[in-house]
């Protein structure tokens, strides 16, 4: 008998030795490929047959209760179920003898087989099957519970046979009410066996009930969670990463019992001294310690085994564990909860939608046409675009004709259509035609809902993105403020202007944090951007002594602008710091902490400042308000400050050179005279507008007509009541502190708090005969704005007289005697 074992055995070896042929190899592929289609066809006819005997249960019942070869063998019988007999009745065995609805699951795991036989990466395999056998028996008897009561009247089993009767036994044995909990606990075992975040989210609100505090990690958040491919893990999880020692860590894995592992961002260290010993304990024993990697599942700390974390530890040959980088700054902590606007808060004109007609532009066409016609300029094609405002009549012309020819027809193709507002562009550029605007009888509203939820908007990557409205093809338009980068808005009174700034305003509210971003409003009217001033904590920024966060007054209009410049040479010492060339760039190396807040560095949110009635300011401050806006418009594009400044009086005294120079983006709304439209586009066009939100946009060479979004004042209202309801910071963001010399009257000045420099300034000014602050600011190696505070110190004593603009001060006292007697007397 031995020997006979023998011979078996090295007969199994020597067949088990022999390597198998490419042939062979082929063949069997071959074969596991057509085994595979054959169960996928088979998944796909019972999907039809089940599908089917949803809706012809009833009209086939009776047909299917006669014996099965019967049915097959007798050709008089048929079944309304699309997949024939044999269809009807696989789905009258699945459904209504067996499991019910849920035997659709079975048709999930011939897929399942399907793809495992066609060499797909299916994993667990028999984990799925098992996980699905327990959903189909858990929903057939849940079924069968839910429509007992009907069943005698049915020809559809939801339930399915089994779960009618298991049901029955079970109301039999503990009642419905015992059934219903049976069921409703072997629900809550499954979800916290098979899914993680199920038992994470009890053992979170188990754990906020007994601490609500909580323990507060990181820059600005007390909640300790940990972000890990798209969801939370919560203080618990976070106990779990921790067993490793001080001296491990390693990449984290959470296995699914699917057998698919997720990547999370981060290693962890941690200091669990029973875990540690735990794992030397594991390292002595095994024999695999001298690996590159290996791997470790650490237990619940309340002994339950169902989460487990995998823990694989990647190690170079020398042993080393590699540190993981530091997590990444998020600079929305602070207001991690913040909830963008939603679209619901806009109003949907959806309804006013107004359609050219194809008589209208049948019209128009023969106009134009016949127009052109009658001063012998023959044409060889024309095509419309429709836009929301106008129509745009593409024009080919024959040979020979001059374009200018055309172009002086202006006037009577409008007087030809009866239409006002007639463009003409020859030729337009990168089309070879010539294109003539004219305005449709019934213009469309474009609401500002319906821009910002565009694709175009929704997908977009810009950093201050702007949806300002339609193009003539009826294009959303939007573009990015950080390449612009200032824009000089232009029109008369009542034409749109107010509204393109809400435009710009609300875009931007919609995609930023209020931590990438702050406004500066400059409202010399009180009334236009008062709407705002709710959410002062959220996204403006203003002055520390400021109390009102839109800046009506000239004079803190101008102390703002001053404290804006100030703001940008500050940005640009950091920049420089940094080592890098712009906002995006710094931004970058303070997130990924390559930056020390300890120097001074912090995250710098883009500053917009918007001003409104640029004229009125003008006209009142002149230079002083003019030459801190140009200083910042030549500046302040790499450091992240953007200015958009309106007018609705485009005249040259107004739009100077300097700013013209320093604003290359305009928009231009209906404007009364060419000269205006020359004045901020530099060319006509803005005179020939229809007003209501028709506009030019120039930006370089480029020149876009648009129709406005309408943004209107309860809309505002509704995105401003959305964002001061939530939570958020202690106070508006403050600009840095600006004193001009002239700023205060010199009895405003406390001389009970002067400043320790103020004697040696004093002797420093009376022994000099001249005094000014850059001469103290450069001698005593102070900040300007200490020394201009020590200037007004010493205008307040007598020691030096007003500011006489760029001149110096006048000095009072005429020797160092008479300066030690004021000296005492202070």
């Amino acid at each position: 008998m031995a020997e006979k074992n023998k011979k078996t055995k090295q007969k199994k070896s020597k067949t088990a030795s022999k390597p198998e042929t490419p042939e062979h190899k082929i063949k069997i592929e071959k074969i596991r490929f057509v085994a595979g289609i054959a169960v996928m066809i088979i998944a796909v006819y019972l999907l039809f047959a089940f599908g089917s005997f949803l809706f012809n249960a009833e009209a086939d019942q009776s047909k299917l209760q006669i014996n099965w070869l019967k049915l097959v063998k007798d050709p008089s019988i048929n079944v309304n179920n699309i997949t024939g007999k044999t269809g009807a009745w696989l789905a009258d065995v699945f459904i209504n003898r067996w499991f019910g609805i849920a035997s659709f699951l079975f048709i999930y795991l011939l897929i399942t087989y399907g793809a495992k036989l066609l060499n797909r990466p299916i994993k667990a395999l028999l984990s799925k099957t098992v996980k699905t056998l327990i959903i189909i028996i858990w929903l057939s008897v849940t079924f069968g519970f839910i429509f007992q009561h009907k069943y005698p009247e049915l020809h559809l089993y939801p339930g399915g046979s089994y779960g009618y009767h298991i049901s029955v036994w079970l109301n039999s044995l503990v009642g419905k009410i015992g059934t219903f909990f049976i069921l409703l606990l072997i629900l809550i075992s499954y979800l916290i066996i098979r899914f993680d975040n199920f038992f994470l989210l009890f053992k979170k609100n188990k754990k906020e009930k007994q601490n609500p505090e909580g323990d507060y990690i990181g820059d600005t958040k007390n909640k300790k969670t940990t972000e890990t491919a798209g969801f939370s893990l919560s203080e618990e999880a976070e106990n779990f990463k921790h067993e490793l020692s001080d001296d491990e860590s390693g990449d984290i894995f959470i296995n699914e019992e699917d057998g698919n592992n997720i990547d999370a961002p981060n290693n962890f260290q941690g200091t669990n001294e029973e875990s540690n010993n735990n794992k030397q304990t594991e390292r002595n024993a095994s024999a695999e310690n001298e690996k590159k990697s290996s791997t470790k599942t650490l237990a619940n700390e309340d002994g339950d085994d169902d989460l487990e974390l995998t823990v694989e530890i990647k190690e170079e040959q020398t042993g080393e564990i590699k540190n993981a980088p530091q997590e990444d700054y998020d600079p929305t902590l602070d207001l991690s909860h913040y909830k963008y606007p939603g679209l619901e808060l806009l109003e949907d004109y959806s309804h006013l939608k107004l359609e050219v007609s194809d008589e209208e532009l049948k019209e128009n066409k023969n106009r134009i046409v016949e127009t052109l016609k009658n001063f012998k300029i023959e044409i060889l094609k024309i095509k419309a675009t429709i836009g929301p405002t106008v129509t745009l009549y593409e024009i080919v012309p024959a040979q020979g004709i001059r374009i200018s020819k055309i172009k002086n027809l202006e006037d009577d193709i409008a007087l030809s259509l009866a239409a006002l507002g007639i463009r003409i562009i020859a030729p337009i550029p990168g089309r070879g035609t010539i294109g003539i605007e004219v305005p449709n009888r019934n213009p469309q509203v474009v609401s500002m809902r319906s821009i910002l939820a565009s694709k175009k908007f929704q997908e977009t990557t810009a950093e201050l993105p702007i949806a300002m409205g339609r193009t003539i093809s009826n294009e959303t338009f939007v573009f990015d403020l950080t390449k612009m980068p200032h824009i000089l808005v232009a029109g008369a009174t009542g034409q749109g202007k107010s509204v393109g700034l809400n435009a710009i305003i609300t875009s931007i509210l919609y995609k930023k944090h209020p931590s990438q971003v702050k406004f500066v409003f400059v409202d010399p009217k009180k009334v236009e951007l008062n709407l705002y001033s709710t959410i002062e904590n959220h996204f403006l920024a203003k002055l520390p002594d400021s109390e009102e966060p839109i800046i009506t007054d000239v004079e803190k209009v101008k102390a703002t602008l001053n404290s804006v410049g100030i703001e940008m040479d500050n940005r640009y010492d950091l920049l420089k710091a940094a080592h890098a060339r712009n906002l995006k760039e710094y931004n970058k190396k303070f997130i990924e902490r390559k930056l020390n807040p300890e120097k001074g560095h912090r995250f710098l949110p883009y500053i917009v400042v918007v001003v409104d009635e640029f004229a009125d300011l003008i006209m009142t401050a002149g230079k002083e308000i003019e030459l801190p806006i140009a200083r910042i418009a030549q500046l302040a594009r790499a450091v992240g400050i953007h200015m958009i400044i309106a007018t609705q009086r485009p005249s040259a005294n107004i739009i100077t050179g300097i700013i013209k120079a320093n604003f290359p983006s305009r928009i231009a709304f209906k404007v009364a005279s060419m000269v205006d439209s020359r004045t901020i586009l530099d060319q006509p066009g803005a005179n020939q507008l229809i007003g209501k939100g028709d506009m030019l946009f120039a930006s370089g060479s480029d020149l876009v007509r648009l129709q406005c979004a309408l943004v209107d004042t309860p809309e505002v209202e509704n995105v401003c009541e959305h964002i001061a309801g939530q939570q958020a910071y202690p106070t508006a963001y403050l600009l840095p502190e600006y004193v001009g010399e002239d700023s205060d009257a010199p009895g405003a000045v406390d001389l009970n708090n002067r400043d320790e420099y103020f004697d040696d300034a004093a002797r420093l000014v009376v022994l000099n005969q001249q005094g000014s602050t850059s001469m103290i600011q450069r001698k005593f190696s102070i900040g300007y704005n200490r020394a201009g505070r020590i200037m007004d110190q010493l205008e307040a004593a007598g020691i030096v007289g007003p500011s006489e603009g760029s001149k110096t001060r006048k000095v009072l006292l005429q020797d160092e005697y008479s300066l030690e007697q004021l000296l005492n007397t202070l």
